[in-house]
């Protein structure tokens, strides 16, 4: 799977699972996305394929190393992004939407920036 956005998301929603639950599965990944089995069988199948996520006997899936830091960076974005968007008046339902979207399309460059700038001002204390 040439990872894209939607690649993104199921990797972020397996990290944001693992953290609620000591196993997740296929379902548990259909259900929080409010997506068809079949179309999160088929994803799974795909990072599985391209080494993003392991998926042992009894069908937990866990995050690869690879997997892992794409999370790690996605969910960092979101989290940073509604943030600030909260800060800046954006009700937290529209904030956490808007951060949804643009962390999948803003650069490391631009991203990079925004951390730097809100941790010299101290925008998100």
């Amino acid at each position: 799977m040439n990872l894209h956005e939607s690649g993104e998301m199921y990797l972020e929603t397996i990290l944001v699972l693992s953290k609620q639950k000591t196993n997740v599965r296929s379902i548990d990944i259909a259900e929080y996305m409010n997506y068809s089995k079949p179309s999160v069988s088929r994803a799974v199948s795909l990072l599985k394929k391209d080494d993003y996520i392991h998926v042992d006997e009894n069908g937990f899936i866990t995050l690869t190393e690879s997997g892992l830091n794409v999370a790690n960076k996605i969910y960092e974005r979101h989290n940073v992004l509604s943030a600030v968007l909260k800060k800046l008046g954006v009700s937290e339902e529209t904030a956490s939407n808007d951060a949804c979207s643009i962390e999948h399309v803003i650069s490391d460059e631009s991203f990079d920036a925004i951390k730097k700038h809100i941790s010299d001002v101290g925008t998100l204390k």
